[in-house]
C-alpha cells in the first residue's frame, strides 16, 4: 500500500510535483492546517483523503475533522495529529498524544519541518510543507509504504 502525505498547505495550491507523485497512491493523509473548508473539498474531489484538523484551520474545518485518527492499514496502524504548541518540542507532544496506544507509526505536522525517523519501533512521519518558503528548511511531502506489518516513510523534496 503507497499514502501520499502532506501537512500544512495552509489553503494554497499544491505543486505540480507533488500531484504527478500522488497519481498512484492508495490515499492520502493530511496533517492538518488545510484551512478553509473550499481547500478541503479540492483535495476530496481529487483524492481520497483522511485528514485531521490543525491550529490555523476555521471553525468549519474544526467542525469537519478530528482532532486526531488511527488508521488501519493492511496490518498496521497509523496515528494522525497535527500537533500543537511552540514547534519546539512537537516530537515529545506527538509521542504523549499516541502514548499507550498501538501504533506502528505517527504522522504529523504543524511544524513545517520534515521528520522521517523510527524511535523504538514507531516511525514518526512529519511530511514538512510542500509550499512554505519561509519558516521550513524546504518544500517537501512524503511517501509512506506499507509492506508485510511494516511502515516506512520517504520524504521527497520539492524541485520546482
Amino acid at each position: 500500500m503507497k499514502i501520499g502525505v502532506i501537512s500544512d498547505t495552509h489553503s494554497k495550491a499544491l505543486p505540480k510535483q507533488l500531484l504527478n507523485d500522488f497519481k498512484d497512491v492508495n490515499f492520502v493523509i493530511h496533517a492538518g492546517d488545510i484551512c478553509d473548508l473550499e481547500a478541503y473539498q479540492s483535495m476530496k474531489k481529487w483524492k481520497d483523503l483522511r485528514a485531521v484538523y490543525g491550529n490555523m484551520d476555521d471553525h468549519v474545518i474544526k467542525d469537519t475533522l478530528p482532532r486526531r485518527l488511527i488508521l488501519d492499514c493492511e496490518n498496521c496502524r497509523i496515528g494522525v495529529f497535527h500537533g500543537e504548541g511552540a514547534p519546539k518540542g512537537i516530537l515529545d507532544k506527538v509521542k504523549n498524544e499516541f502514548k499507550g496506544e498501538k501504533v506502528d507509526a505517527v504522522v504529523f505536522g504543524h511544524s513545517h519541518h520534515p521528520f522521517n525517523e523510527t524511535i523504538d519501533n514507531m516511525l514518526f512521519f512529519n511530511p514538512g510543507s510542500p509550499n512554505d518558503e519561509i519558516f521550513a528548511p524546504y518544500r517537501s511531502y512524503g511517501i509512506l509504504e506499507v509492506n508485510e506489518n511494516r511502515v516506512t516513510g520517504e520524504i521527497i523534496k520539492i524541485k520546482e
